[in-house]
């Protein structure tokens, strides 16, 4: 397959070399302010899904496995070593579908590539402001190999957050450990190496599986690189490469190289207020809409139509979800609970609401149809009452996207609901500032160390405090 624009066998040079060359000074004070509210945010969803099943589950696995205790893990007081907590804070934070989104490539970038480096600076020592750095640089390099390879890639099957977020946790973990070119092409060789993901996890434990991996790999591409372990020459556009290799179109190798440096990915980075496919959030905000229409009553719905481009239907239209997991990714019951509780919160995408007979009634009412002529942002939805009448609302632009952003108070007020929700024993305050002032601080360590609980748990799973 060729690649359009044909770099020839520079491109992965070419990345190598820029990023271990790379200058903060170079980098605009709106990029690195963007890193934080990055991190803000991946620390928040980690802090609501530090105790999810699949982060206990994979802890009680990897804890026989683990070596020695030096990195925290977000929400626990239990520490362990660095690629162990890299995997499980990166599941954490994308456990719920709950983090930011990179609209042209639907990638996730937070979450594979800040808790490499988050467990890197506790064994290593970096600035806060090397780290933002290397955050800005990781998941630009992620979001640009995913545009090169968009859409076909995510089309295919291939979960882009995984498969694309090893190579920005090499490159931000590089970008941290100062690697040179030579040993900077071999991280993301080696990272090549461990690149996979499936969309058919989406729905189950195994997709935040991909994720913690891909943050793990990431790191350890970057250690093993920097002890030795070389990787191939063109681990991106040989011909064997992950570009040929994973896309299903020809890719664009222009997406990686264009303006790199100039033009940053980062800033286009969005933030979810609600916790399920980006593709939902116009319609939690129709539905809200609604609620608030004259005229609108729960009583004498017939039928619910949503209605939006053809990728709402195809990735969403699932009416008979069991778990929480699936409501995530379904507008039958996305539309149900919301239009029932007026909340979009962590609860209505639980198991219970999913479970809630009310829920499921409703739920069998809802239809998606394609609107081929509308924004893949945009959605609408009707309900069609009984007597005749039909309400509906349309949104072009959902809350939390380009045209709407989260501020930064609502990513403060974020991390408080979540934090709050998980019940981790961590000081909200402390953590938000530790945020805003990395850049000045000259251990990043701090950061995870506010982010983990001051506390352990009792065996009965409330917080219990050491006697001093």
């Amino acid at each position: 397959m060729p690649l359009e624009t044909d770099p020839g066998a520079g491109l992965s040079r070419s990345l190598a070399s820029f990023l271990a060359q790379a200058r903060v000074e170079d980098v605009p004070s709106a990029v690195l302010h963007e890193a934080k509210r990055a991190l803000l945010n991946g620390i928040a969803t980690a802090l609501a899904g530090f105790d999810d099943p699949v982060v206990a589950r994979s802890l009680g696995v990897l804890r026989a496995f683990a070596g020695p205790p030096r990195a925290s893990l977000i929400g626990r007081s239990e520490r362990t070593d660095a690629l162990t907590a890299a995997f499980l804070n990166a599941a954490a934070a994308n456990v719920h579908d709950f983090d930011d989104t990179h609209p042209a490539t639907i990638i996730h970038p937070t979450a594979p590539v800040a808790p490499a480096l988050l467990s890197l600076c506790e064994i290593e020592p970096v600035t806060g402001r090397a780290v933002l750095h290397a955050l800005a640089l990781g998941m630009e390099v992620e979001c640009r190999i995913g545009a090169a390879v968009s859409p076909g890639h995510y089309a295919r099957g291939w979960h882009i957050t995984a498969t694309c977020g090893v190579f920005g946790a090499a490159a931000a973990a590089g970008r941290a450990l100062r690697l040179d070119a030579a040993r900077m092409l071999w991280a993301l060789g080696i990272a090549s190496a461990q690149s996979s993901g499936l969309v058919e996890t989406l729905g189950t434990m195994a997709k935040s599986v991909g994720v913690g991996a891909a943050a793990r790999g990431g790191l350890f591409a970057a250690l093993s690189a920097r002890a030795g372990v070389e990787g191939p020459a063109a681990p991106l556009e040989g011909q064997r490469g992950f570009l040929r290799v994973m896309s299903a179109d020809p890719p664009i190798a222009a997406h990686i190289t264009g303006g790199l440096g100039e033009r940053w990915e980062m800033l286009d980075n969005t933030y979810k207020p609600y916790p399920c496919g980006i593709v939902l959030h116009a319609v939690i905000d129709a539905c809200l809409a609604l609620r608030e229409a004259p005229g609108f009553a729960l009583d004498g719905i017939r039928a619910i139509t949503v209605r939006g481009h053809p990728l709402l239907r195809q990735r969403t239209d699932r009416p008979d979800v069991t778990c929480g997991r699936e409501a995530q990714v379904s507008a039958q019951h996305c539309v149900a609970v919301v239009l029932l509780s007026g909340a979009a919160g962590l609860a209505q995408f639980s198991d219970a609401a999913v479970a809630d007979p009310s829920v499921q009634d409703l739920r069998r009412r809802v239809r998606v149809e394609e609107a081929p002529h509308m924004a893949v942002e945009a959605a609408e939805v009707q309900i069609h009452y009984a007597d005749g009448r039909t309400l509906a609302r349309c949104v072009s632009q959902a809350r939390g996207g380009s045209a709407r952003p989260l501020s930064d108070r609502d990513l403060e007020d974020k991390l408080r609901a979540l934090l709050a929700y998980g019940g981790a024993d961590c000081d909200a305050e402390a953590l938000i500032d530790a945020v805003w002032s990395l850049d000045e601080a000259p251990d990043a360590s701090v950061l995870p160390r506010r982010a983990a609980a001051r506390a352990p748990r009792a065996p009965d799973g409330s917080r219990t405090r050491p006697v001093a």
